[in-house]
């Protein structure tokens, strides 16, 4: 999704506190470009914003005729060679959680403002990646087998090795306390599990956790692990966050569940380790590489779960991205602070 509106090319600070002071000036145009925006949404956003110039792009042909003037884009990425076109932008939104396609270096180095849709995917992922790991614990992989072969498993699925587990009492490790994270902690623990979390800064907002670490206290959240969700940022410090070493920590009966990036993961680490039963089972919604190779032995692993990634997919996914653009909108049009502002250094 991409919106884009044209106007002043103050930088945005300054234009806030020039909208601030006097009567609203609205920019001339609005390019939301994105093929898959329903139509209500661009209704609403027109009449929502009766002096803005809406245009919803669905074609490339569009898009190169109105980046220029864009002042705010609405999207998950930007090329260097967009990003030089565009004369008048201001920020950029990213109606996604994660926003590391985004961050090329010239943004990073630009005074251009990105946000995030951090709140639009909370909810949606937090469930999915509970639904993992219920799916895991309950065996339910086993269950689709037995059903696509025609096969009443009842025998098998009693024997000691194949019981299902219950999560009551057991210990979640959950990496990353941000929107997602925080709304994993809240149902885990409502289902009687243990939260113990990683945190960037363990002072902050980690209420929702029994205990919380640093980051270089990794090693001592893996050890307690039954079950570990993966729910962190996509960044530099990030990247293969769980390797090899990583995966040593874990109980040879616990589960990961990764709702956040592939790239966090080390795919052939993982692989390996679910082969040779140092890993009890992995439930991945996100892959490194996306979408995973037909040839990749991941896919015939009898204790992996891959989703093609739906983590964010819900019912109510416009809703709460028009909700959230429009919020924002008139904020930036007012010139007051934006929600979900990103610090383009640490990525998040």
């Amino acid at each position: 999704m991409h919106l884009w509106l044209a106007g002043e090319t103050a930088s945005l600070k300054k234009t806030m506190k020039v909208r601030s002071r006097r009567k609203l000036v609205w920019p001339s145009s609005t390019l939301i470009q994105y093929a898959d925006v329903p139509d209500w949404v661009e209704k609403a956003l027109k009449e929502a914003f009766p002096k803005l110039r809406v245009i919803v792009s669905r074609d490339e042909a569009t898009r190169a005729r109105e980046i220029e003037d864009c002042e705010i884009l609405v999207s998950w990425k930007i090329t260097s060679e967009q990003l030089g076109r565009c004369r008048k932008l201001q920020w950029i939104h990213s109606p996604a959680a994660g926003v590391g396609q985004l961050l090329i270096p010239e943004l990073v180095a630009s005074p251009i403002v990105v946000t995030n849709a951090r709140s639009v995917h909370a909810v949606p992922v937090a469930e999915h990646a509970l639904a993992l790991l219920l799916a895991l614990a309950r065996r339910l992989p086993e269950c689709f087998r037995y059903q696509a072969e025609c096969r009443w498993g009842q025998t098998e699925s009693w024997q000691p090795d194949h019981l299902p587990t219950e999560i009551n009492g057991k210990t979640l490790g959950l990496l990353g306390l941000g929107s997602i994270g925080r709304e994993v902690a809240l149902r885990a623990k409502a289902l009687g599990m243990r939260v113990v979390a990683v945190k960037r800064d363990p002072s902050h907002g980690a209420d929702c956790a029994d205990q919380v670490y640093a980051p270089e206290q990794l090693p001592a959240v893996l050890s307690q692990a039954d079950f570990l969700i993966v729910a962190a940022p996509d960044t530099a410090a990030t990247h293969h966050w769980i390797g090899e070493r990583e995966l040593r920590c874990l109980k040879p009966s616990a589960c990961l569940i990764n709702v956040s990036r592939g790239s966090l993961v080390d795919t052939e680490a993982l692989t390996r380790a679910l082969q040779s039963g140092g890993l009890a089972g992995a439930a991945l919604d996100v892959t490194d590489p996306e979408p995973l190779p037909a040839s990749h032995p991941l896919w015939k692993l009898p204790n992996a779960l891959i989703i093609p990634h739906l983590g964010g997919a819900t019912d109510r996914y416009w809703q709460r991205q028009f909700a959230l653009l429009q919020e924002n909108l008139q904020r930036y049009l007012s010139g007051k602070p934006l929600l979900h502002v990103v610090d383009k250094k640490k990525g998040y």
